[in-house]
């Protein structure tokens, strides 16, 4: 079971710059498992479109499953969110980012995103799939 990163999901919604490249990158994981998404990327995705209440059927006409996020997931996002604040991180980094990657980490096998520079910085060991062109 792989996530998929909100970015992504709205990028191919959206039809943006890198819709082909995540499109394909989606196709490649579907193809090796599920792929799902949690409650905050449900969210996120939902806030972006027009019409929030399609959010959940669009996803799932893409084949892309909810899988929430489990109780140990959201300790370890809040214990590496406490990391990076006492690094010196500012508030551009909010719990949602590291609820995405604690699900990702503890609950999957991966992440679809176009953010690995965090994502490897602050979830070692966390195998990632980047779209690319």
């Amino acid at each position: 079971m792989i996530a998929i990163d909100t970015s992504v999901l709205v990028d191919l919604l959206a039809d943006g710059p890198q819709a082909d490249a995540a499109e394909a990158c989606l196709r490649q994981c579907l193809g090796a498992g599920p792929v799902v998404v949690c409650e905050v990327v449900l969210a996120e995705v939902c806030s972006a479109l027009r019409d929030g209440s399609e959010a959940l059927s669009v996803i799932e006409d893409m084949s892309i499953r909810f899988n929430p996020i489990e109780a140990k997931s959201a300790l370890r996002a809040g214990e590496m969110q406490r990391r990076y604040r006492q690094r010196g991180g500012t508030r551009s980094r909010a719990v949602p980012d590291f609820l995405i990657g604690a699900h990702a980490l503890l609950q999957c096998s991966g992440l679809i995103t176009a953010d690995q520079d965090f994502y490897r910085q602050y979830f070692k060991g966390l195998k990632l799939f980047v779209p690319t062109r």
